[in-house]
């Protein structure tokens, strides 16, 4: 079954396309800023798991329908679930939800989130696990999850410390407070803002750009980044000495210097 039958399985909740080596998927919920149900996270999921295996796919965008990007989880959902027992809560977030992070983690291609709109509690914690983040200018954020008496549930606690440091995270976690898209420039949360009109088409032609690139080379960066996080120097050097190796001998890299070196570099 391909992406979009899987879309119109979710009751067209979740939109996917590609184009010019770029899959965009498109939370498509406007009526409820794009509040996430369980169909659509595993639409999701399985998109993402398209993305990862398609050699055509090059970069992914997320984004939403209509004023918002995610709005987190359904509240009317959540309150249908008030009595489940703890452990079915937890198979539900683990299980279902965190499938989206575990995803991510897999895979070895860019993804960029396009904030066209409010992003809150899950939606953002969503947004948050891309690797890179533009917003439009009427965009806010806020972890809500202390609103509602709940923990950021989605992987924001694990994310969100690493972008904005420590202090500020728990601020935003503890208060619940939101910030406007110059503020999540400012302590990075956002890696740069567009007006409302010129969001999609700035990140098309950034991930067009992106999508231009050797697939293994992009791909070999990102996991020297994330592993990096995870090891010490040493380690560090020892990764990247052999990712160096490996992409020394691509036909892309090969190409590259010969342009160069005959005056033909294509940049």
């Amino acid at each position: 079954m391909n992406a979009e039958a899987e879309t119109q399985d979710a009751g067209e909740d979740l939109l996917f396309s590609v184009a010019d080596g770029v899959a965009t998927i498109t939370l498509n919920r406007p009526e409820r800023k794009n509040a996430f149900t369980f169909p659509m996270i595993e639409a999701w999921t399985e998109a993402l798991q398209r993305c990862r295996t398609d050699a055509a796919i090059r970069v992914v965008v997320v984004t939403g329908a209509g004023s918002a990007f995610c709005s987190g989880g359904d509240i009317v959902e959540m309150g249908e679930r008030l009595d489940q027992p703890p452990a079915r809560r937890k198979e539900e977030l683990y299980g279902r939800i965190q499938r989206i992070p575990l995803t991510l983690e897999d895979l070895d291609k860019p993804v960029i989130a396009a904030l066209n709109g409010v992003a809150t509690g899950a939606g953002l914690d969503l947004a948050l696990m891309c690797d890179l983040r533009f917003a439009a200018r009427s965009a806010r954020f806020a972890e809500t999850y202390v609103r509602v008496g709940l923990v950021p549930g989605a992987g924001g606690a694990h994310f969100l410390p690493r972008l904005v440091g420590t202090a500020k995270a728990l601020e935003l976690f503890f208060t619940g407070d939101f910030v406007d898209a110059d503020e999540a420039l400012r302590i990075g949360l956002v890696n740069g803002v567009h007006a409302d009109a010129d969001l999609m088409p700035a990140v098309a032609a950034l991930a067009r750009k992106i999508a231009k690139a050797p697939p293994l080379t992009l791909s070999l960066i990102k996991r020297a980044v994330y592993q990096g996080m995870r090891n010490d120097l040493r380690t560090n050097l020892d990764l990247i000495s052999s990712h160096y190796a490996v992409v020394t001998a691509t036909p892309e890299h090969r190409e590259a210097v010969q342009a160069f070196i005959g005056g033909r570099d294509r940049t």
